[in-house]
């Protein structure tokens, strides 16, 4: 998996670029954590279920069902007054979407693991992408806070960092245009 710093980077982004109008500081939180609830369940192997059983590690969590799932409800929860099929309601509920999904993506561009559920419950098969520059995170506090870790963080800096900054500063640049 990316680290939670690499997840949250994806999803913050993806909020700055989706250029909606609504309360900046709740909505990063939102996507941050559409972007890092996947890994919950981790928890799943406290209780006897192995790695590639569907709600094992990146099981259902990972897949696509459950960024629509999950992206139906971050929008009933936090934002049932804004009308579905309004502009600001589609670019919402895509972007929750993509915060999600961009979780599943960035862990099948990992080098480690056995795959990403993308397709749990209709099939259990695990995919990678064939491009995979992004190092596996250690598991737990304790072995990312070591040189494997900080590994992960140079990596993720150059493979998810500076996309991000790159789109952040394209959105800033067109707004400005666009005056």
């Amino acid at each position: 998996m990316a680290s939670i710093f690499g997840h949250a980077l994806a999803a913050y982004t993806i909020g700055k670029v989706s250029n909606l109008k609504l309360n900046p500081v709740k909505l990063s939180l939102l996507f941050i954590f559409c972007a890092v609830i996947p890994d919950a369940d981790v928890i799943m192997f406290q209780f006897g279920y192995s790695y590639m059983h569907p709600l094992g590690h990146r099981g259902f969590t990972h897949s696509i069902l459950f960024a629509f799932l999950l992206s139906f409800l971050m929008r009933v929860i936090f934002y049932r007054k804004i009308k579905y099929f309004s502009k600001t309601g589609i670019v919402l509920f895509t972007a929750f979407l993509l915060a999600t999904l961009s979780h599943s993506l960035l862990d099948a561009c990992t080098n480690g693991g056995r795959g990403v559920g993308f397709l749990i419950p209709f099939d259990n098969s695990r995919y990678f992408f064939p491009w995979r520059p992004i190092l596996v995170s250690p598991l737990g506090a304790r072995n990312f806070f070591s040189e494997w870790g900080l590994r992960v963080l140079q990596n993720e800096a150059f493979y998810i960092g500076i996309p991000c900054a790159i789109l952040i500063a394209m959105t800033i640049f067109f707004k400005k245009k666009d005056l």
